[in-house]
């Protein structure tokens, strides 16, 4: 036998650490989890969470079928880090159902501590026969949108308003902005006009 060429990558410990590293995020998060009580949590950040772990799930199941399974690890990630912003973990719907989520997103990669984990947090006998994950339309959908803001056709920042806001309303949000209220300090404001759902340019 010949040795590999010294540019030739082998074998790394990275990877493997970096799973291992994963894997004890997650049962120190579910051993925390089964602990706490519930807790008032803000709504905007429950949404904000739950939007995030769907749109990630979206993605996932999208790429599995793109047979992408590389990226279905990723998400795994990524919903824990969403799962973590909410207070101390604290025993609610929300993070509940990320759980759950994350548990049957990972079976197939780690079956035996998402098994393990499945029935200790009682989320059934077995992970392998709970239904495959699939998003929530609802969670979706965002309470709030974001607008360009223009000050005579040139963009001056980005304004986030709720998504029901009427015109008067976005023109009293966009028109209290510090970034507009430096690029119309003292100058007459001839009028506010309003693209739903995508701009708003403040002509003066």
């Amino acid at each position: 036998f010949t040795s590999p060429p010294e540019d030739t990558l082998v074998w790394s410990d990275a990877g493997v650490e970096g799973a291992a590293r994963f894997l004890r995020r997650l049962w120190n998060y579910a051993v925390k989890f089964e602990s706490y009580v519930a807790v008032v949590i803000p709504a905007s950040l429950v949404n904000a969470t739950r939007f995030e772990i769907h749109s990630v799930l979206k993605q996932a199941n999208y790429d599995l079928g793109k047979h992408q399974f590389n990226t279905v690890a990723s998400a795994t990630m990524k919903i824990l880090n969403a799962l973590d912003r909410l207070e101390a973990g604290a025993e609610i719907e929300a993070a509940r159902e990320g759980l759950s989520i994350l548990l049957r997103l990972l079976s197939p990669i780690a079956p035996h501590i998402a098994h393990h984990l499945w029935r200790e947090l009682k989320f059934g006998e077995d992970v392998l026969a709970a239904p495959w994950p699939e998003h929530d339309p609802a969670a979706l959908i965002e309470d709030e949108i974001e607008l360009v803001v223009q000050v005579n056709g040139r963009k001056r920042g980005d304004v986030r308003v709720p998504r029901d806001a009427d015109a008067k309303a976005i023109e009293t949000i966009v028109l209290a902005d510090p970034a507009v209220q430096k690029h119309v300090s003292g100058q007459t404001i001839k009028k506010v006009v309003v693209v739903p759902g995508r701009l708003v340019n403040v002509v003066v």
